[in-house]
């Protein structure tokens, strides 16, 4: 992996990090989650206006895509109703790393070198590690992590459906902005039809800095990966962006004030343990 690369996923990892932060820390995950997903819309439409246009080839796995990016953002909302977010979020990421290396190597015929399966673990079981972090109360919230393992599998199945289809396309930033901007409007849709008023409090002062500022980073930040996506092997991107569960960390326990313990501690020298790891791997 390139060092243009490993910057590009590791500020990717931060801006993910914020969005899901804003979500979390949102008294309506509904509304947070919605104002992310449709404030896509109009980064969305600049980015088609500005990139190539896709291969119609690609058009399978932008639908396929779209589905899974869906159904990630619905039990993502439920799981950040159950569980912190220094528990749920890292979960959700950390099990998609070894599904992606897994498919990868044994179905795809990616070769990966000893050190970069290595690094891959290390920071998967990093991170899968903080599934017996506690809640506030002090106890365990297995529903929580239960979900956000489920939240997992979409998150490697679209990783590698958006990876494929963004290398068919000729256009990563037209693949994933034409993918965003159905997603933004069946969300909105999803929104008015089962939650009425949502989309009218989106207009307000909380929505409207979460549709900014959320679906600025969310944008950018799938962006740059969808494009890392085409410049390097799946799953070591993926491993790779999963390191902003130590941003996600940092943040919810400075700024949402959740509970930091020794484990958490340990789990994020893992992961940046793994992170260099992988950048020096060859």
């Amino acid at each position: 992996m390139s060092q243009t690369v490993f910057l590009a996923v590791i500020g990717a990892a931060l801006l993910h990090a914020v969005w899901n932060a804003a979500v979390k820390g949102g008294t309506d995950k509904k509304l947070a989650m919605g104002a992310v997903v449709v404030g896509h819309t109009p980064f969305a439409l600049i980015s088609i206006w500005l990139a190539p246009m896709p291969d119609m080839a690609a058009l399978p796995w932008m639908a396929a895509g779209l589905a899974l990016h869906m159904g990630y953002q619905l039990f993502l909302m439920r799981a950040y109703e159950m569980g912190d977010l220094s528990q749920v979020y890292p979960i959700a990421r950390g099990s998609a790393p070894l599904i992606v290396a897994f498919v990868s190597v044994t179905a795809l015929g990616v070769h990966l070198s000893g050190a970069e399966l290595l690094a891959i673990a290390i920071i998967a079981l990093g991170i899968i590690s903080l599934a017996a972090v506690r809640r506030a109360d002090g106890l365990r919230n297995g529903r929580a992590a239960g979900m956000a393992l489920v939240t997992g599998m979409f998150i490697a199945s679209y990783s590698l459906v958006d990876g494929y289809g963004a290398r068919i396309s000729g256009s990563p930033l037209g693949f994933y902005a034409w993918v965003a901007l159905v997603n933004s409007v069946l969300m909105a849709l999803f929104l008015m039809r089962r939650h009425p008023g949502t989309m009218r409090r989106m207009a307000g002062p909380a929505g409207r800095s979460i549709f900014v500022l959320g679906g600025g980073a969310s944008f950018v930040a799938y962006a740059l990966v969808t494009w890392a996506f085409t410049q390097a092997p799946i799953a070591l991107v993926t491993a790779l962006r999963e390191t902003s569960v130590v941003f996600a960390l940092l943040i919810g326990v400075f700024f949402l004030k959740e509970r930091l313990d020794l484990t958490k501690v340990l789990a994020t020298a893992a992961m940046l343990g793994g992170a260099v790891l992988l950048r020096l791997a060859r």
